[in-house]
Parts: structure tokens; sequence; C-alpha cells
């Protein structure tokens, strides 16, 4: 078994595409490697600003040598057959075949072919050429690399002509491949293999050779490279940590900074510099932003109160002999220059209230079918004034709250920092004296931003939020669901299925009581005030019309939206731990309120957990396998209440009693959502239900006595269906 080394050298690459680009290399190199017979052991992937490289352990020396056989139609096949069959094994005649005797079939046709094993080399060389010229890079610049010799003014002549265009992110130099130490010989847009890299463009760029992955990795780090970004990683946090700890200081962590500086250095060196403590005067989360925006540099707080610092750092790709006073003072003054540009955008924002800005969102489109931002918002001000009662909101102050959540879209801050939406709001708010509960929810309104974000809560006094964010989030998902604007396969532009995870976990972490189609009605009214003909047709198209009122007739049914939030109900528990298969079986009820069908979902789960649950399962589906066989059988349904003087055998009798007395039961501890309780209730139907099956025949061949069997089968499944569809309960 083999080593193998591959480095692809060129201009810098963007920090942002360097780990995925590293990941892509590897796997692509292993699935080819593996698709053209060799399969290689561990790989690892590396990549620094200048290089992507991966070493991979296990290669085998070549290719297996594989014998293939085609089995054909028999000898007395008619001759279309045989025809095909001589055009799909790629013969000239079917002469070409073997004759081969089966004893049970009789002769026919067989085809052997034989595909000699290849070197190592050989298959590598094709691979990494294939990689080269399909490499998905997100964005990537076309150049044309010339002959070795031929000058590029004359390439346009006949004697010498332009090699093979290629795709890279950056200009792709120099290829190293090494296979057990030995180079591999490729051409790749006339850049041709060797063993040499370079170092650090400053400290050792000068070309050098190696032998191997470990000398490849030891030259490296003697000529300033680390080639492990994740080392470089470690060392910048220490580096900064220490630092920061030196000036009785703490640093504002960020990951992503952390990673995006790894990506942007090769032999990393963390400074510190200062800036004037008047731009303090600014929002912190501003100048954070811009130093980090525009320069890379980490923000510094204050280990007590938590207030930021008039310092930062820096990560330089250079160690200089001056103790890095001269980078220092160039990013101090830069520093300044984009503080300055902040502390502006700041104070010029201050002199504009919020309802200005908020007027003036007449002038952003949100969708060319939904509207502008300011016709979004009068649609969300509604609708979080509808909501606020479910959530215990002052609806005065949810309505107002939503009439300012995107006033800042026109700020400038907010222009130059687009992440910085909703929180600038919220300071622009509490400048100018609103209620701390409204200046929350313009901050909180976009929450949860992701999987793993928070979202508001009410309990911790963001009432106001939860119906603003409920209302800016369902006035998306229905506007852009009725014009079609749905998720597929291949993307969701609109990110529906987060927005649809982010109703589902306010409404669940908040345990909400409200229903989804109640939601949906409420959100729609917001579009029929505005009079919004594409989401009118789109509702219509959803096979509902309208009340005597004008309202939406339960906008869900005949759509796929209800469907669509109960697959993503099914992730949202699924990643809890809870099956889908006990979702399906709760909103097979058509009931819509979230908050209760995971409790049911949670109580159901308990109770198929316990022998009676277990038993009681088999049991139902045996009652419903039978209803459905007979009833398909009959041509009609056999639901209804069993006629009690027909009931003659005491295991009826006993499951008819029991079943009346169970369907009180669930029905009154649903009615209190007390659903372990209906679940206790319905576990009394165990025993009955095995005695039955065990005493009674079913078909019995009076027609009147079996039509009454019949029917307490039904009431079975009737009982059971006030907590949850048991058909769809698997295994």
């Amino acid at each position: 078994m083999a080593e193998l080394l591959l480095e692809l050298f060129s201009e810098e690459i963007p920090a942002r595409m360097q780990r995925q680009a590293a990941e892509e290399l590897r796997r692509l190199l292993g699935e080819g490697l593996k698709a053209r017979g060799l399969a290689v052991g561990e790989t690892r992937a590396f990549a620094t600003p200048r290089r992507l490289a991966v070493i991979a352990e296990g290669v085998p020396e070549a290719s297996p040598h594989v014998v293939e056989e085609r089995k054909g139609p028999r000898v007395n096949a008619p001759p279309q057959a045989i025809a095909g069959f001589v055009k799909a094994a790629g013969l000239t005649s079917i002469r070409e075949a073997e004759i081969v005797a089966d004893g049970k079939k009789g002769e026919f046709y067989l085809v052997r072919s034989e595909r000699p094993g290849r070197p190592a080399s050989e298959i590598v060389a094709l691979v990494v050429a294939d990689i080269a010229a399909r490499f998905p890079w997100p964005k990537s610049m076309r150049f044309n690399r010339y002959l070795k010799g031929v000058h590029p003014a004359n390439a346009g002549s006949s004697a010498s002509r332009p090699d093979v265009e290629l795709r890279w992110v950056r200009p792709l130099h120099a290829i190293l491949c090494l296979l057990d130490g030995r180079v591999v010989p490729l051409t790749i847009a006339g850049i041709e293999s060797g063993r040499e890299t370079r170092g650090h463009r400053f400290y050792g760029n000068e070309a050098f050779a190696v032998c191997d992955a470990a000398d490849y990795v030891h030259r490296l780090r003697t000529h300033k490279v680390m080639l492990d970004p994740q080392e470089r990683a470690a060392l910048i946090d220490a580096q900064a940590r220490a630092l920061a700890k030196e000036h009785k200081l703490a640093l504002v962590e960020d990951e992503a900074l952390l990673a995006e500086n790894a990506g942007l250095t090769e032999w990393p060196t963390v400074l510190m510099g200062a800036f004037d403590e008047a731009f303090l005067a600014v929002p912190a989360e501003c100048l954070t932003a811009s130093m980090k925006q525009h320069l890379k540099c980490f923000s510094l707080r204050h280990p007590r109160s938590a207030k930021l610092a008039n310092r930062f750092l820096l990560v330089s790709n250079l160690r200089p002999d001056d103790g890095g006073r001269q980078i220092v003072a160039g990013n101090e003054r830069v520093i300044r220059a984009r503080l300055s540009d902040a502390k502006f955008f700041w104070e010029q924002d201050l002199k504009r209230p919020l309802d200005e800005m908020a007027v003036a969102l007449g002038s952003i489109t949100f969708h060319e079918k939904l509207g502008s931002q300011k016709q979004r918002v009068e649609r969300m001000a509604e609708l979080a004034f509808r909501i606020a009662p479910s959530v215990d909101a002052d609806k005065a102050d949810a309505r107002r709250a939503a009439q300012l959540a995107k006033a800042d879209l026109v700020s400038d801050m907010v222009g130059e920092f687009p992440a910085l939406q909703g929180l600038m709001g919220r300071h622009y708010a509490d400048a100018a004296g609103t209620k701390p509960e409204i200046a929350r929810a313009i901050e909180l309104h976009y929450k949860p931003k992701g999987p793993t974000d928070t979202v508001p809560k009410a309990a911790d006094g963001d009432a106001v939020a939860v119906a603003v964010a409920l209302a800016d989030k369902l006035d998306s998902l229905v506007g852009l669901w009725a014009i079609g604007e749905r998720p597929t396969g291949s993307g969701d532009p609109y990110q529906l299925r987060r927005t649809a995870l982010g109703i589902i976990r306010i409404v669940l972490e908040n345990d909400l009581r409200l229903p989804l189609s109640e939601a949906v009605t409420h959100a729609l009214s917001g579009y029929r005030a505005q009079n919004n003909l594409p989401v009118l047709e789109g509702v219509r198209s959803w096979g509902v019309g309208d009340d005597a009122t004008g309202s939406a007739c339960d906008p869900l049914t005949g759509s796929k939206l209800r469907e669509f939030m109960a697959d993503r109900l099914k992730v949202q528990l699924r990643e809890q731990g809870a099956r889908h298969d006990l979702v399906d079986s709760v909103f097979a009820l058509k009931g819509d309120d979230l908050a209760l069908i995971v409790r049911r979902v949670e109580a159901l789960s308990k109770f198929l957990a316990t022998e009676d649950g277990a038993t009681l399962l088999v049991g139902v589906r045996r009652a419903t396998n039978i209803l459905r066989d007979e009833e398909k059988k009959d041509a009609r349904s056999h639901a209804g209440v069993p006629d009690a003087a027909l009931l003659r055998e005491p295991q009826e009798l006993t499951l008819d009693r029991t079943i009346k007395k169970v369907k009180r039961d669930t029905v009154a501890a649903i009615n209190v959502e007390n659903f372990a309780g209906a679940m206790r209730a319905l576990a009394e139907l165990r025993a009955p239900v095995d005695a039955f099956f065990d005493g009674v025949t079913v078909n019995a061949p009076d027609a009147a006595l079996r039509a009454n069997r019949l029917a307490l089968l039904s009431e079975i499944r009737a009982a059971t269906l006030q907590v949850a569809d048991f058909s769809k309960i698997a295994g």
C-alpha cells in the first residue's frame, strides 16, 4: 500500500471557501479513485490561503483485474432479441458471443469481457485531471495557461497555441502529486505535476522539493506555513486569550471570525491595538461589526461590566522585527476611519424617528406580488393585534411594535451592516424613550434565525415580541405559499422551511393555544384588506371559498400547507426523539393546535411503550383490518352503534359497556387537556378487546348478528380515534 500526496497551489483562496473546498477535494479524490477500482484508506484534507492538499493512506499499487459476464438471450430467441443483445454488448456479430448450455433453460449466449488492472499512478492522474475540470467552486475565474517556453504574445500563431482553458477560484500555479514518493505525471492546463511547492509568501516563497507527506508537512513548517487550519485557529485563539488576559480584558468570542482569520494566514501572529474612547458612545454591536467586517479584528470587553473596551486584536500573517508596531499603527488608522463612519451613521439615524423611517419602507419591495415592506408592516401590525390575546400580550403594544419592526431597514447603519437589523431598531427605540416591551420586540421578532437560535418567551416578559415574531413569519409563509413560491426538492429560496420551523418552535416553547387554521385565516385577512389579487387567486386555487363575512373558510383545506407544517413538525419532534408515525396518527384527527398535538404525541408515545398500549394496538389493528376488508366486500360502511338486543355473548356485552365508558372518560380527559388520563382510559379496552377476539366469531352465519358485531368493531375504532388514528402507527 502506498501514500498519495496531492497539493494544488494557487493564488490566494478566499477564506470562506477554503474549508469546503478542501473537503470537496478529499471527497472527489476518494470517490474518483474508488470508482476506478482503487479503494484507499484514511484521507485527510488541508487548506491554507494558497493551497489545497490531500493526504491519502493505503493506496493499492493497481486496480484489480476484472472479468465481467453478460448473459444474453436463448439461442432460439427471436431475431429482434438477439439483435438487441448484440448492440447492447457492443458486438459486431452474434458470432462473437459464446454459447453456454443450461440444463434447465437450454443454450444461451454469453459474452465475457476482461478489464485488466491499471497502475495506480495512471488512475490518480486521470482522477486529478477530472477533478480540476469540474471542481465545484462557488465562484471561479477563467484563465488560459500556455505551454512551457511559449510567450503569451505568440500564442495566436499556428506554431504555438494556448493550452486548455481552466476554471479555478484563482490562477493555479503548481501541482504537487506524489505516490509512494514518486511523481505522478499529469498536466492540467499546461501545468505539469512535480514534487515542488512553496512556503510563506514573505518568509519562504522559494520553491523546494519534498519526498513524502511527512516531509511535506515538516518542510512547510520550516518555511513558515502551518498546514492544518485547526492548528492555526488554535494558535490564534490561544494568543488572543493570553494577550487579552495580560491587559485584564476578555475576548469577545466569535468562532466564524476565528475560522476566517485562520484562513487568511499561514503563520499567524495576534497583535493588540486601541481606538479613541469617544467611539464607545456608539452601540457596542456597531463597533464590533465594523471591526469584524472591515478589518477582521476581534473585539475586547471588560470582564466585570461586560462593556466593550477601546481595544481590538488583529491577526497578522507576519512576525515583524519591531513587534508589530507599524502594523498596529496602520490598523489603528483604518479602524479610526471605519469607526468614524459608524459614529456618523449612528448620529444621523438618531435624527430620524422610527415612524419616519417606517414611512420610507414604501420604497422597498418585499416581493413583486406581495407588495412593499410598508404594506407588509401594515399586515403584520393587524396580525400581531389579532394574535396578541393568544400570547397574553397587550394588543396595542403588539400593533405598535409591528409598525416599527422593519423601520431600521432604511437606516444608514443597517444599510452598512445588514446583520444588525432589528438590533438597531431596538437601540433607536430606546433612544426615543419607547416602551421597553416594544423596543425588545423590534429586536427579537426575527428570532429564531436558525435551529440553534433562541425564541422569544412570553414568560420572560417578551409576550409582545412573541406576537410580532409570529405575525412576521405567518405573513411571509402564507403570502409566499399562496403565490406558489413553495420549497422544492432542489431548493427553498425564501427559506419557508426555516420560517415554518420558527413558527412551530415559538408556539411549542411558549405552549400557545393557536390553531393553525385560525392563524392562517388571520394572516390572509391582511392580504384581503389590501385586495392583493395574486394571493387571493392563490387561495382560490387551494379549493376553498369565502364565507358571507369575507373571511377564508378553513384555508388549510385542500392545500399542501397543512401537510407542509406537519412535515416540519415531524422534523422538529424527530430531533427530540419522537416518532414521525405518531405525529401522523395525531394529525389525522384534523386538529391543528400544535401544542396540543405535541402533548398528544408525547402521551401516546408513553402509552404505546407500556404492555397495555402495545397489546391494545394489536387488537385495534385487527379490528380495523377486519372492518376494512368487510366494508370493501360489502361496498358500505359498518360504522354505527350496535343493537343492544343482538349482543348475546358475554364478551361482546362487556366490550360494549367498556367502549361506552372509555368514550366518556377519554372525552372528559381531552377536554381538560389531560392526555395521560385519556391514555389510561384507553388502556381499559385492552382486556375486553382481547376477550372479544378470543371468544366471539365476527363473521357469524346470521347476517344481522354479523352486521351488529362489525358495528361493535367500528366502535372500537371510534373510541380510539378520539385520541389518535391507530391505523397510521407503525409496528
